[in-house]
């Protein structure tokens, strides 16, 4: 199974959207600061996921919600959990 995630962070409320093969091993390479991008923002929380068969559904739903990063639609998947 593949995820799709979004993190926030506890240190400055960002968001970070991505996807892996094994959420908890990937929260805790976050967390460690082993992502440059994320490093900052430690520490970061599982705030929503969903899962696929496959990594390519994984990674086109990662780009659909990149693309809509900070408008109306990402505050309403938000808004939703």
């Amino acid at each position: 199974m593949y995820y799709t995630y979004i993190l926030q962070s506890q240190k400055n409320g960002k968001y970070y959207i991505g996807h892996t093969a094994d959420i908890a091993k990937r929260l805790e390479s976050h967390n460690r600061g082993s992502n440059y991008s994320t490093k900052p923002g430690r520490p970061w929380k599982l705030i929503y996921n969903e899962e696929f068969n496959d990594k390519k559904s994984a990674m086109k739903r990662e780009k659909i919600i990149k693309s809509y990063k900070g408008g109306n639609s990402f505050k309403s998947l938000l808004n939703n959990l």
